[in-house]
């Protein structure tokens, strides 16, 4: 299936509000939101409603969000399908605890824990459950730190900034990020251990451990199908936790926490724009700017793409916030105008030999059943010339098969060159940047 042929899927919503907390208690600060019962719909004051694909009120525990709104997501994993889960909101709205993004092995049992290591767990016990496949899973975390892309899966205490190629087979590729293969739910939750302990968090007045970075864990799944389990299959699921949306009034944030805001508030309005030109409907045709941020480079194909999207929009319902509640809620109304076009992504070289090979298998068949089922005993002209036509049939499909092999060999080596130029391009334009950014600096 190509991306034309793909079915058009919106990006889907799910608003979660938080409950008050102690601070907002303590300062008299009331709930400004009201929750439509039996309707995905709330209403912030007197006046205005939204309308998302889900809506959580502060009663709403992790277990429901996670059936609700991300179970069908792992569904659509195991059949092929790209899915991406992205946390949006403002800095102390429950991002990192709606995504899981501060589990360790020792809250196994804990009904709390968000939504990642539900994934890992579900994951692991679907694939138990096919016995139809065999199954190769890897993952991947990086962080956004000030626009370096930083791999904290990586040993070195000194991350080096890693940077970013396109593939025009496998999408957005990260130079240089570790990408390790696990073989259990407790392989996989000690990567999710190990980047969260490698995460760049710092203390505000909104948040006493506020993410400073934006976390991309990243599950890849490998299924080959088929009798010899040529055909294979493989799948991503992007699980985002993004840092806050911040105000330095309210965060009180202060020399390397005010640079970081700045950063992180540079990221998230490229990500605004990127929703906003995706979502507004009378420029179909209309410039997307991707390459505005990092992060929008990464998650080109959850907006716009190849991918099942859900965005979880976190809120504070305290009065003291609404003006950072009503920006969340339209933010999440204009993803909600995004189309996708999910596509099931095979692997295109095992599919041209699983085309080639049924082609053999037809022939072969024809050629059995013209030589009635035994060896060629030749009987007259006309099985003769049947069999001399499957024959030529054969070796023909055999110069093709050979010819294609050929032709993929260059196209990768040309590919490879492509690549490598591409690498060396964007290196170079990223150290121009960076001098650029300089010089900026010192002219200030």
């Amino acid at each position: 299936m190509t991306n034309e042929d793909a079915k058009v899927i919106p990006v889907r919503v799910a608003l979660r509000c938080r409950p008050l907390v102690p601070k907002e208690i303590n300062e008299g600060c009331q709930c400004c939101l009201t929750f439509v019962p039996g309707e995905p719909q709330v209403i912030v004051g007197t006046e205005k409603a939204f309308t998302y694909d889900y809506v959580f009120d502060p009663t709403a525990e992790q277990e429901e969000v996670f059936n609700t709104a991300v179970s069908s997501l792992l569904n659509g994993l195991f059949k092929g399908y790209h899915a991406t889960v992205l946390a949006y909101g403002q800095t102390g709205s429950g991002k990192t605890f709606s995504m899981g993004g501060t589990y360790t092995s020792a809250q196994e049992n804990d009904p709390s824990v968000g939504v990642i290591p539900r994934v890992i767990q579900r994951i692991f016990k679907e694939r138990e459950s096919r016995t139809d496949c065999e199954f190769s899973l890897a993952v991947s975390y990086l962080e956004i730190y000030n626009e370096d892309i930083l791999d904290l899966l990586c040993a070195s205490k000194d991350k080096p900034s890693l940077s970013i190629r396109e593939d025009p087979k496998e999408g957005i590729k990260i130079v240089g990020l570790t990408e390790k293969q696990v073989f259990s739910a407790y392989e996989m939750v000690g990567c999710l251990e190990l980047g969260n302990s490698a995460r760049t968090v710092g203390s505000t007045a909104m948040n006493a451990a506020s993410s400073r970075s934006h976390a991309i864990f990243t599950i890849t799944l490998e299924q080959r199908r088929g009798t010899d389990k040529v055909d294979s299959v493989v799948s991503k699921l992007h699980l985002v936790d993004l840092a806050g949306s911040e105000r330095q009034k309210k965060t009180k944030a202060e020399g390397d926490r005010l640079k970081e805001g700045i950063s992180i508030n540079r990221g998230l309005l490229s990500l605004g724009n990127v929703i906003s030109a995706l979502g507004d409907e009378s420029k179909k045709n209309a410039f997307v700017p991707y390459r505005d941020s990092k992060l929008t480079r990464l998650l080109q194909d959850s907006l716009g793409g190849n991918s099942h999207t859900l965005m979880i929009a976190c809120i504070s319902p305290a009065d003291s916030n609404m003006e950072e509640t009503i920006n969340t809620l339209r933010y999440a109304d204009r993803a909600r105008k995004i189309k996708n076009k999910p596509v099931v992504n095979v692997d295109p070289r095992a599919a041209e030999m699983s085309r080639l090979k049924q082609q053999v298998q037809e022939l072969q068949v024809m050629l059995l059943h013209a030589r009635g089922g035994v060896a060629p005993v030749l009987s007259g002209p006309e099985s003769a010339e049947n069999v001399t036509k499957l024959l030529e049939r054969i070796r023909s499909l055999q110069d093709e098969n050979n010819k294609l092999s050929r032709e993929l060999s260059e196209a990768a080596g040309q590919t490879a060159f492509m690549f490598e130029k591409i690498i060396m391009t964007e290196q170079a334009n990223e150290k121009l940047q960076s001098k650029l950014e300089q010089l900026r600096h010192h002219a200030a």
